[in-house]
């Protein structure tokens, strides 16, 4: 039995594949110049991505955006956009730890008896500031104060999970 033949991409195909690319590249306008650096794009791409965040007129913007998609052409664009999503922090692995983080924060304003199962997993930590921070945030809440103390256990969560 013969294949049918390979018949090239539609019109509508290869617009719907440019405009993703120039979304991928609008993505990257949006990046710091230190997030950028880490990108390790190709130079030309990298020029035309610096040039368009200079640009402020809304047509300029525009068409140095369509050169963006046009260069990403030939770029490897799922290696730029994975390292995007890590970047942007979209990767399913930080979201699964951002909300390991949560969920312990949740139990350790709940209940006394996490701390010691925190402890026990992070031998490291400073039980006396989680401590502190716990009744502090609990503290927060039964008074409608906004949740700084709640917010410090949080990023002493995290750095102590990272570490």
């Amino acid at each position: 039995m013969d294949e049918p033949e390979q018949r090239p991409p539609s019109k509508t195909q290869r617009k719907k594949a440019m405009h993703a690319l120039q979304s991928l590249g609008e993505r990257l306008v949006d990046l710091s110049a230190e997030q950028l650096e880490r990108m390790d794009l190709p130079e030309a791409l990298h020029d035309a991505v610096m040039a368009a965040g200079r640009i402020r007129s809304r047509e300029g913007r525009r068409r140095q955006l369509q050169y963006i998609g046009r260069l990403m052409r030939d770029a490897e664009t799922e290696a730029i956009a994975e390292r995007l999503a890590l970047l942007q922090g979209e990767s399913e692995a930080a979201k699964a730890e951002f909300h390991a983080i949560e969920r312990w924060r949740a139990r350790l304003l709940a209940d006394d008896a996490a701390l010691t199962d925190w402890l026990a997993t992070h031998p490291g930590s400073d039980a006396q500031l989680l401590r502190q921070l716990i009744r502090n945030a609990r503290r927060e809440t039964m008074e409608g104060k906004p949740p700084r103390a709640s917010r410090a256990l949080f990023r002493l969560l995290r750095e102590a999970r990272q570490s």
